[in-house]
């Protein structure tokens, strides 16, 4: 992986943790304002009630908390400068089958801008895969 892509993988991955961050904090009413900008802005329909009830709490801060963990692991296979292709065609395996089931959820519960958010994310992934080689026929 060139100096480049790596650069570009550790800022997707900050990208992934930061907004786990930001779910997370839906878990107390303290921390939650950030959570509840990023639903105004991804379901303007659907605004996050005004009281969270604990089962929406532990709900949308257990997404962060995966989420989080999801951003860490790939910050953590990146430093650790593994530049296997065949590692990364299994990862990619992972980041597709997340925004399929992710994006076809938030389109299926009212939240489409979610998935549009969720396509930024993964072609900025996809073109540092290209750009490593992940999908040259040699590698």
């Amino acid at each position: 992986m060139t100096r480049f892509w790596r650069r570009w993988m550790i800022v997707w991955c900050w990208a992934v943790i930061v907004f786990g961050l930001v779910l997370a904090g839906a878990g107390f009413e303290a921390t939650s304002g950030p959570t509840r900008m990023a639903f105004a802005l991804l379901g303007p329909a659907h605004p996050l009630p005004p009281m969270l009830d604990p089962t929406l709490r532990f709900s949308i801060g257990l997404m962060g908390a995966v989420t989080l963990g999801w951003g860490a692991t790939m910050l953590a296979t990146v430093i650790a400068g593994d530049g296997s292709p065949r590692l990364w065609r299994a990862i990619t395996v992972g980041v597709v089958t997340w925004f399929v089931v992710d994006s076809t959820l938030s389109c299926a519960t009212g939240f489409p801008l979610n998935a549009v958010s969720n396509t930024v994310l993964l072609v900025g992934y996809l073109i540092a895969m290209r750009g490593i080689g992940v999908f040259s026929p040699n590698s």
